[in-house]
């Protein structure tokens, strides 16, 4: 067994990979940029090594500077985690060459499963059903045009490497296939270092279920059952369950028997994931998507339903271990499901938050886990994945499993970060999700449903009380409480919402007014930062935190930041009508527009990166370009003006 074994990743995928090397009694190395510096995966590793600045490319990416901390530090084997260098042959044969051991699967493998167009090739020719396209390698745009037609529409366009949604396009018109493979191609190239794309039927209301796989060196191959990722948006998963609600026992053995083949096929040796589309209309007919050759980010679910440690029999098989293990063995135990938490704003398009955590609270209990990178004054900025944590629940089926999870997600406080913690309950107890109706578009189609960026009064009664509950200082005089000889004055607030909107409250003793409307009763008490609001004669916990200017509110896992604002600004200044601002902290990767160029309502004009996620900021009329105030690479903030257009 190794003695030292470097993790080369970060965030909560380090956190846990560290875990079971201690459990283990193996020496953990962790690497960091200059932005993780502080980091939890680095103080809770045994050693850590810096590796460059923040710039992925210069730090997690560099496989030179990756080996030469192996070199440093002794380390006998490196676990790559998932993303940066986790699919990286490349990274894979360096070690080799230095005599490093890396936990995953072969050169090979990783090479054949990490090209798209060659996995499809490859698990054709072992007898496993593929989606019907075209994948020929080095097609042109041209080609794919072609292709696309002969394929028949709608169709999705997909970068040969990578993963995680990364560069894939779904075109529904002939129309827009032209753009969407520059942009894919554009996007691929960024997150991969490899723009080829191919293209594959659309298989309509597709549910997605992958099948986790494990191989030794000595010929044994077993599956672990299947997950279902079908609720994602933007082709990134958000929930994941095992096993699926979809398949029945036949089906689910018949796709685990396609897993094994598809491993077999490449000389597997590792933990995989063999990933399908299965038809909601049709659940006994599946299709090879890819093969994912490293740990899953939804892992902990297969942990949960079948007590196995994936990290440590990864470990194991790449010392040379048997698995241990066959396949009778194996027993799904209850249902799990995972919600994974993102700094994003589901109101905004989920788009890329940030902060400083204020304030954390994660969820405890039985069946409960959290795999988490997080920390009280953890940085969390645009350059890395935008994933926080991820929240597991067990019950001893799917209903106990989800209200779990429910109830995990309710107790969650993130503060000083705006994260999609309310979104996730609400797609969690929506019925049909309940019912297991749900395929990959489920999000789409109900996201008005979803989403909702109303502050309730509940939590500008929560703002009101606590300015006036701790204002500094002991002397009564100081206290903002309206208190006057002849009875209480009312104090008042304009205060800022999302959106733009604003609300003027009044509270006047224990009464509370929001924009005239009725007053209701409102009492509160704070303690150590907890206020404990009663109203109706109930009595509700919210957690609040102070950022400059701004109070962070959260109650129920939702959370809200206000800020008292002068009455005039929003009288006095108006944004124009053609002001295109950031929706987002981020990098800007291109700008198509120059000052004083003539452009027509959604032309494309400058192109934002946050997280890996591109956003396209477009023309919001026909008009002038009367001022152009940003270039390539500069960096932006949230709300920042970047193009004015005028008519």
């Amino acid at each position: 067994m190794f003695r030292t074994v470097l993790v080369a990743n970060r965030g909560e995928i380090a956190v846990r990979v560290i875990r079971t090397l201690k459990q283990m009694g193996i020496r953990s190395v962790a690497v960091y940029s200059d932005a993780d510096a502080g980091a939890r995966h680095v103080r809770e590793a045994d050693l850590a090594v810096r590796l460059g600045p923040a710039n992925a490319r210069e730090s997690y990416l560099s496989i030179e500077r990756v080996v030469q901390a192996c070199l440093d530090t002794g380390a006998q084997a490196v676990h790559p985690g998932y993303g940066f260098l986790a699919e990286n042959a490349e990274f894979a044969q360096a070690l080799a060459d230095k005599g490093i051991v890396f936990i995953g699967p072969p050169v090979r493998a990783v090479e054949v499963m990490g090209d798209k167009i060659r996995a499809k090739q490859a698990v054709a020719a072992a007898g496993v059903p593929v989606v019907p396209g075209r994948s020929e390698p080095g097609m042109t745009d041209d080609d794919l045009v072609q292709a696309a037609d002969e394929v028949g529409y709608p169709v999705l366009v997909k970068p040969s490497a990578g993963g995680g949604g990364k560069g894939m396009r779904l075109v529904e018109e002939p129309a827009d296939l032209p753009a969407a493979l520059a942009s894919a191609r554009r996007e691929a190239a960024a997150s991969f270092g490899d723009d080829t794309l191919f293209l594959e039927r659309f298989v309509q209301r597709p549910r997605h279920v992958e099948v986790q796989v494990l191989a030794d060196s000595l010929g044994t191959t077993v599956h672990l059952g299947e997950r279902e990722c079908s609720l994602q948006r933007r082709h990134q998963k958000v929930v994941e369950e095992a096993p699926s609600a979809l398949l029945d026992e036949a089906t689910r053995t018949r796709i685990g028997a396609s897993a094994v083949a598809t491993a077999q096929a490449v000389g597997y040796v590792g933990a995989g994931t063999v990933e399908f589309i299965v038809s909601a209309d049709r659940p006994d007919e599946f299709f090879f998507m890819e093969m994912n050759t490293r740990l899953q980010v939804e892992h902990p679910v297969t942990e949960l339903v079948t007590g196995i440690d994936l990290v440590e029999q990864q470990v194991r098989v790449a010392a040379g271990l048997p698995l241990g293990l066959t396949q009778e063995d194996i027993r799904l135990d209850g249902h799990a499901v995972e919600a994974r938490t993102y700094a994003e704003d589901p109101a905004r398009g989920f788009l890329p938050t940030g902060g400083r955590v204020l304030a954390l609270h994660e969820p405890v209990g039985v069946d409960v886990r959290v795999d988490s990178s997080l920390l009280e004054g953890t940085v969390v900025g645009s350059t890395y994945d935008p994933m926080l944590n991820k929240v597991i629940a067990w019950g001893s089926d799917r209903e106990a499993a989800l209200a779990r999870l429910d109830r995990a997600l309710a107790d969650q406080v993130i503060l000083g970060v705006g994260t999609n913690t309310a979104f996730l309950r609400a797609l969690i107890t929506h019925p049909e999700v309940r019912a297991g109706r749900l395929d990959t578009g489920f999000i789409e189609r109900h996201l008005e449903e979803l989403v909702s960026d109303e502050v309730p009064v509940e939590a500008l009664a929560v703002y009101a009380l606590r300015e006036r509950l701790s204002a500094p200082g002991q002397d009564l005089w100081d206290q903002p409480t309206g208190w006057r000889p002849g009875g209480a004055a009312a104090l008042r607030w304009l205060l800022s919402l999302p959106g733009g909107r604003t609300a003027n409250v009044t509270l006047r003793g224990d009464e509370l007014t929001v924009d005239g409307g009725e007053p209701r009763t409102v009492r509160g008490e704070l303690v150590a930062g907890e206020l404990m609001l009663t109203t109706a004669g109930r009595t509700t916990h919210w957690h609040t935190a102070v950022d400059g200017a701004h109070v962070w509110i959260s109650h129920g896992g939702a959370s809200w930041v206000l800020h008292e604002q002068p009455r005039q600004l929003r009288a006095e200044t108006h944004a124009h009508d053609g002001d295109i601002t950031s929706p987002m902290p981020g990098n800007v990767i291109a700008v198509h527009a120059l000052s004083g160029q003539v452009v027509t309502k959604g032309q494309p004009l400058v192109v934002v990166e946050a997280m890996k996620m591109e956003h396209t900021l477009t023309a919001p009329m026909d008009g002038t370009v009367t001022d152009l105030l940003v270039r390539v690479g500069q960096q932006v903030a949230v709300d920042e003006l970047l193009v004015q257009v005028t008519a």
